[in-house]
């Protein structure tokens, strides 16, 4: 079944809240996903900073000393922030994918949730209030963001299986349904030089759409492709570094509701995701419609 949520924020006065906004959102749809819950946050790039987010199953382990032996390993300053079982690592954009390659040497049991100059994704096995805090992700400030809780039906409950899935800088989605031709679309991404973590469908989305971006679409061309090219029941939210979108397939069986104000842009699953957004009564208030695409950049 799943429940999806996304916010976009169009007021920076509103910035210092996403966190609180975006957790009571997804908190609200917790029975629509028991398994795994997830939030991905979009802060302002500095333009001299790079992120990449972190899991580890054994994180006393894993993130003990993690700072110096990466700054020896890519010749630059590095930063560590802990939270929980994830981590924050800090370093300069020209150093993040020597930072990726020397992880995978210095510690083989990290795993990667995401990487950019502006995303954090946070995710773990259980309902979204034990998630939203554990990272704290209420008081986390940003633009905008995406979170998911989940009912697994493809692929087996882990912290790698839930979503956000992130398959290129600064790019994520979360999604609610079941595509049938993700074996084929791997297949096809694999042979262009995808590679993939888990089994998992949404994953396969999410490359889809990381690879479609990187042969020159924006995030709206690569939505539209994918209603030709995706085959089964699926309503897509994605976040990039600059942007927010959504999609919903030809039949649109999934329930899915936005609304937009002055101020912001949201998403929910059902309608009492947006019910405590500031000024919801007098937002324009819609269901998306089938087959097409909806985005917003900043």
């Amino acid at each position: 079944m799943c429940g999806i949520v996304g916010l976009f924020l169009k007021d920076k006065a509103l910035e210092p809240k996403l966190g609180a906004m975006l957790s009571e959102m997804l908190v609200s749809l917790s029975d629509r996903g028991p398994d795994s819950a997830g939030i991905a946050i979009y802060g302002a790039p500095t333009g001299n900073e790079a992120k990449i987010t972190v899991q580890s199953p054994k994180p006393e382990r894993d993130f003990r000393g993690l700072d110096v032996d990466l700054a020896k390993a890519v010749g630059a300053p590095v930063s560590v922030a802990v939270k929980s079982t994830h981590a924050v690592i800090r370093t300069t954009p020209e150093k993040v994918d020597t930072a990726r390659e020397a992880l995978q040497s210095l510690r083989p049991d990290i795993r990667i949730m995401g990487a950019g100059e502006a995303v954090e994704i946070y995710k773990e096995v259980g309902l979204p209030e034990a998630v939203v805090e554990r990272f704290g992700v209420r008081s986390m400030t940003g633009t905008h963001g995406i979170g998911h809780t989940r009912m697994a039906t493809e692929s087996a409950v882990t912290t790698m299986g839930a979503h956000p899935f992130s398959t290129g800088a600064d790019q994520c989605l979360v999604h609610n349904g079941s595509l049938s031709n993700h074996n084929n679309v791997r297949r096809e991404l694999v042979r262009e030089g995808m590679t993939f973590e888990t089994e998992n469908d949404t994953e396969v989305a999410a490359a889809y759409l990381s690879n479609r971006m990187a042969h020159g679409k924006n995030l709206g061309e690569a939505l539209e492709d994918t209603l030709s090219d995706l085959d089964g029941f699926f309503t897509f939210v994605v976040g990039t570094k600059n942007g927010f979108g959504v999609v919903r397939d030809p039949i649109a069986c999934k329930p899915a509701v936005m609304a937009e104000t002055d101020q912001y842009v949201a998403f929910g699953s059902e309608y009492r995701a947006l019910t405590k957004l500031p000024g919801i009564d007098n937002a324009r208030v819609w269901e998306p419609e089938p087959a097409t695409v909806y985005f917003w950049e900043h």
